[in-house]
């Protein structure tokens, strides 16, 4: 679901979780789609992934590419991601997964360790990205 309110598009879909708060999915402003941060929780389902972070990372950047897709782009649109940690010892592993999601042309990055994710999960990334 794609709405417009004046300078901004707002992106929704169903193959990406719910907002569990007053944000959505995505907002489209200009050639700039903002992704909020998503975590493992699987939208047909409900269920989270805490336990396995790399299963946790996979099911976290199905979302994103989701929602990306909703707003016509993908993961090579991406210019700026942002990782949130529970712990630093996950980061290799996250590391791991996230890079096999692009190619080339990586985009900016930070980590972040924080003291707590909504839900209690142990990862949240947020993208930014600029359609062609």
């Amino acid at each position: 679901m794609v709405y417009t309110k004046k300078m901004k598009t707002i992106i929704n879909t169903p193959n990406a979780p719910a907002p569990i708060g007053p944000y959505n999915q995505a907002i489209a402003a200009g050639n700039f789609i903002f992704v909020s941060g998503q975590i493992p929780v699987n939208p047909a389902t409900g269920d989270m992934i805490i336990e396995d972070i790399k299963a946790a990372t996979h099911l976290v950047m199905q979302n994103i590419k989701a929602i990306l897709n909703q707003g016509g782009a993908d993961l090579s649109n991406v210019v700026k991601t942002s990782i949130f940690l529970t712990s630093m010892q996950d980061f290799a592993q996250v590391n791991e997964v996230y890079g096999s999601y692009f190619t080339d042309n990586f985009p900016a990055r930070e980590t972040v360790q924080v003291s707590g994710l909504p839900k209690g999960v142990n990862v949240e990334i947020s993208v930014t990205a600029i359609k062609s």
